[in-house]
């Protein structure tokens, strides 16, 4: 049943869509589908497997939001209090209006952002990539990006009031932060004793060993004449603190363990991460009125293309929702998310089913590479 599957991520190798890919997919009952083609590195020989090392980068979103969402179960965080009730410094957060040249303009916001506004991605905060006017803020003031692993991008304005638009950015950066604080413990320590310890992910880290990195795949780029390259880039190793919305690294076949979790009600096994009323607020509508935009024009081209997602698409805490069946494909309510180095998982609690593709690619949202993540779904529900 699964020979379709097979078939798709071949020829998508084949056909130069991505170097090497990974697709893996669960139901109650476990592990349904554990695949790959191609290879972990251009220029290597070693095939890259369910097992290899990768960037899940924004897919770390959804384990900041499960420690938030734990905090918030023990009564130790409060969704409605003001982010700078937690982080006095968030309260310098400003709004930027515009530009007077190469000056920025900004003034106080004229809401309080809360920490469910930063779960909700409607403080008003950005990414670089998505907004060109805090591109230009980068540039003007020599600010430097996530990338960069320092918190001078905690500097970064809001482009909005909170609460009146969706806009995705480094809301999670600051939530991660958040946890931290109430906590009282750094945020990969965090990670390790509540949500990824207990699940069994052993390959689920913030620094990979040398044993990790040498199964590691790189991320690669297309050179001039469209063939792939393996670059070095990389988190930085050294951070001056833990983006909650970027910094893990996994495998495919650790990361479905997470997902299970979810696609349980937050339980995997006997292990319970999560209560099943909290799972199934993560998976409703959290963002009302307002809506994750259909399309997202790039602003840096080198890292993501423009983002097509279509109409009908919602928040919940750090899953995006669908609101329409796709046919063929994941049920109403279906929560998902993805990586900035091409790489998606969805939970789809009607059908009872979870999925997932990996890719180690730049730049984000390449249409070879969505259309293989949507070739992979509908040739899993097809096998069901």
């Amino acid at each position: 049943m699964t020979a379709g599957i097979d078939e798709v991520l071949v020829a998508a190798v084949d056909s130069g869509a991505v170097p090497g890919v990974v697709a893996m997919a669960a139901n109650d009952d476990g592990v349904i589908y554990a695949g790959a083609a191609g290879l972990r590195e251009v220029g290597a020989a070693d095939q890259i497997t369910p097992e290899t090392m990768m960037r899940i980068a924004s897919m770390t979103k959804m384990v900041t939001a499960t420690a938030a969402l734990q905090l918030i179960e023990r009564g130790e965080l409060d969704l409605d209090a003001p982010v700078d009730s937690y982080l006095p410094e968030f309260a310098s957060v400003q709004v930027l209006d515009g530009f007077e040249g190469d000056s920025p303009i900004v003034r106080a916001p004229k809401t309080t952002a809360t920490v469910r506004n930063l779960v909700t991605h409607t403080t008003g905060l950005g990414y670089d990539f998505w907004n060109a006017n805090i591109d230009r803020w980068q540039q003007v003031t020599g600010t430097a990006n996530l990338l960069a692993g320092t918190r001078e991008m905690l500097t970064a304005p809001m482009t909005f009031d909170p609460g009146t638009r969706y806009q995705y950015g480094i809301n999670y950066d600051w939530l991660g932060l958040v946890v931290q604080a109430v906590s009282g413990q750094p945020l990969d320590e965090y990670f390790a004793q509540h949500i990824t310890g207990p699940l069994g992910m052993t390959n689920t880290t913030a620094r990979m060993t040398a044993e990790q990195r040498a199964n590691s795949t790189p991320v690669h780029v297309r050179g001039e004449d469209g063939a792939w390259i393996a670059t070095d880039i990389d988190w930085p190793q050294q951070p001056a603190f833990w983006g909650g919305g970027h910094f893990l690294y996994s495998t495919p076949q650790d990361f479905l363990a997470f997902q299970r979790m979810l696609l349980g009600g937050g339980a995997l096994g006997d292990v319970r991460i999560l209560r099943a009323e909290t799972v199934e607020q993560a998976f409703t509508n959290q963002i009302g009125e307002l809506d994750f935009p259909p399309e997202i024009p790039t602003a840096l081209p080198a890292l993501s293309c423009d983002v097509n997602l279509g109409p009908n698409l919602k928040w919940g805490y750090g899953l995006l929702l669908n609101e329409a069946q796709h046919p063929g494909m994941r049920a109403v309510g279906s929560g998902s998310w993805a990586g900035l180095f091409n790489t998606h998982f969805w939970v789809d609690p009607a059908s009872r089913v979870t999925g997932a593709i990996y890719a180690q690619t730049l730049p984000f949202a390449d249409p070879p590479a969505l259309q293989l993540y949507v070739d992979f779904e509908q040739a899993l529900y097809a096998s069901l």
